[in-house]
């Protein structure tokens, strides 16, 4: 969506009836509001950090300045994981967070993120806005005094950085891997030892040898912090996200005090701001990634009997932790059975379509 026409889409989303509000309208009535935002993560990762910016511009831009967010980066008001916990209660009105961070706080959240063998960002998207997704995942943050709206994808990531190759699953026995939560309990099951480090800890780390591998985000977000210096082959695709969506937590009594117009307007800014964030990612990655290739950075994709028991270990974590939590598996079910009834659709048609195109030169 283009921000200067923003003004005029939101307050479309706002009106009653068909009829257009007009940001002069809302002045006249609306009282003013100022909140405050914690980013989980660094000014510096510009892509995915702007997702918390777009919204609070969009906001304020749509209500003529009455409703205004100020935004701070990862742990200048609130550390960087502490997101979920400061919003719950009310230390901040609003977050700008990825759900699978609080993996360890309840597995579920996840799916509000991206969980191993998941979904690619456009069945995400259905599922979360037509599907049972976001209906679900408002049932567990309710626990947790949060209305949760997403906002913003990074599309399939990559499958991270590492010294040595990965030929065979002997080959992940004692591999030090910095990885995510949930990816890291499926790893583990094949020997990997999944380490938690912070993103400015990553190329030192693998620098010295003290990890063996690490995986961040892409192409454009991992050429910044040098990964190829340190370690040549580049792995795709990381299986463990499909794509990330990352997630607008706001306070719920915060948000029952905003009159519903603005309740409007917050939610179309975070569908502005999702569409910013996947379009800066899909115009900045090809470029990022052969500036990456023409350095050293040699791309790998994992071997299929890798993919094939990095799946049949996520299944079966998957079921012993649906027979623990109904709430799990109520939404891991729904998740399998959309998954299942679009992946026919895709490849049929948006795969056919990829796939030819990627053998044509222009």
């Amino acid at each position: 969506m283009h921000r200067r026409s923003f003004l005029t889409k939101a307050t479309v989303g706002a009106a009653v009836g068909g009829a257009t509000l007009s940001a002069p309208v809302f002045a006249q009535d609306s009282p003013t509001v100022t909140w405050r935002l914690a980013s989980s993560f660094p000014r510096s990762a510009d892509a995915i950090y702007s997702g918390g910016e777009a919204v609070a511009k969009y906001v304020s831009e749509a209500t003529g300045g009455k409703f205004t967010i100020r935004v701070f980066p990862a742990g200048e008001i609130v550390p960087a994981l502490q997101v979920l916990d400061s919003v719950q209660n009310g230390t901040i009105e609003c977050g700008h967070t990825a759900s699978y961070y609080y993996y360890g706080k309840d597995p579920v959240l996840s799916f509000d993120a991206a969980v191993p063998f998941g979904l690619n960002t456009r069945q995400m998207n259905a599922w979360m806005r037509h599907g049972d997704g976001l209906k679900l995942l408002r049932e567990v943050f309710k626990k947790y005094n949060i209305v949760n709206f997403p906002c913003g994808y990074t599309g399939t990531q990559m499958g991270g950085w590492f010294r040595k190759e990965i030929k065979s699953v002997d080959d992940l026995k004692g591999l030090k891997f910095r990885v995510s939560a949930f990816a890291g309990a499926v790893l583990s099951r094949l020997g990997v030892v999944p380490q938690q480090i912070a993103g400015g800890d990553i190329y030192p780390s693998l620098e010295k040898g003290t990890i063996d591998a690490a995986e961040w985000i892409g192409p454009y977000d991992d050429e910044k912090l040098g990964f190829h210096k340190v370690a040549k082959h580049y792995y795709y695709p990381g299986w463990w996200e499909g794509t990330l969506q990352v997630s607008l937590y706001v306070n719920q009594d915060a948000y029952n005090k905003l009159p519903k117009h603005y309740q409007a307007v917050l939610e179309q800014a975070c569908a502005a701001a999702t569409n910013d964030m996947i379009a800066k990612y899909d115009a900045e990655n090809p470029a990022a990634l052969r500036r990456l290739v023409s350095q050293g950075a040699q791309l790998r994709a994992f071997p299929k009997s890798v993919m094939d028991a990095c799946y049949n270990e996520a299944t079966k974590l998957y079921a012993e932790m649906s027979a623990k939590s109904p709430e799990f598996k109520r939404v891991y079910d729904s998740m399998v059975a959309f998954r299942g009834d679009v992946l026919p659709w895709f490849r049929v048609a948006e795969g056919n379509f990829d796939g030819y195109m990627s053998t044509i030169r222009s």
